[in-house]
């Protein structure tokens, strides 16, 4: 079901750099704020949102840089969202060796005991949630959410906002994951239209986010 239609504020900027041709081109980006919330209804902040369909598919690129870097015996950041085909490094920073993990279909791979920044980066090319793990720590707990899309964004705000900035006008499947969210349960799906400027902030509450 379609929920919400023209959400988000739509700024839109005209070049006129080609007036000898009375040509003009026109760029419309709109902002896009999702508000989570859990089953009670209470603020859920920490939540990834991202909006898919076939013309975001195509704009998505790998970004560079990428890493999750191992520090006080925790991943930083523990929660990363990338585009798909961006490759993470994931440098040890600790003074005791890790072996760093995971045995999601999205993405299974093992970095055996190390120190110091491994030769080579993981190669994250299918879309999907990656869980992490370490071999040696196992209060050591992090996620890869690879997506298919340039708009996207993990909100830290703690009234649960999460804000999707320079999304074109168009048709999209919102999506909404938390760690929360039981191992494999799939992200919140619903239909959104961004078309018009204003409208209300979208709000998603993900009822099978445990505490």
């Amino acid at each position: 079901m379609r929920s919400v239609i023209g959400v988000g504020r739509l700024v839109c900027q005209i070049s006129m750099g080609a007036l000898s041709l009375g040509l003009a081109m026109a760029a419309c980006a709109a902002t896009v704020q999702v508000v989570v919330q859990d089953g009670a209804g209470k603020p859920l902040p920490g939540a990834v949102a991202f909006l898919e369909s076939p013309e975001a598919r195509r704009l998505a690129r790998p970004v560079a840089g990428a890493e999750i870097v191992q520090q006080r015996m925790r991943f930083n950041p523990d929660v990363l969202v990338v585009p798909v085909g961006t490759a993470v490094s994931f440098p040890n920073r600790d003074t005791v060796r890790h072996h760093v993990y995971s045995f999601s279909p999205a993405k299974k791979f093992e970095l055996k005991l190390y120190a110091g920044v491994p030769a080579n980066p993981v190669l994250f090319d299918q879309p999907g949630v990656v869980v992490l793990g370490c071999n040696i720590h196992d209060q050591m707990v992090g996620w890869v959410l690879v997506v298919e899309t340039p708009y996207y964004a993990h909100g830290t705000a703690p009234d649960g906002s999460v804000r999707l900035e320079n999304v074109a006008a168009g048709s999209y499947q919102l999506r909404v994951w938390h760690e929360a969210l039981p191992v494999g349960a799939a992200a919140h799906a619903q239909a959104l239209t961004v078309s018009e400027p204003g409208g209300a902030p979208v709000v998603v509450r993900l009822a099978a986010a445990k505490p």
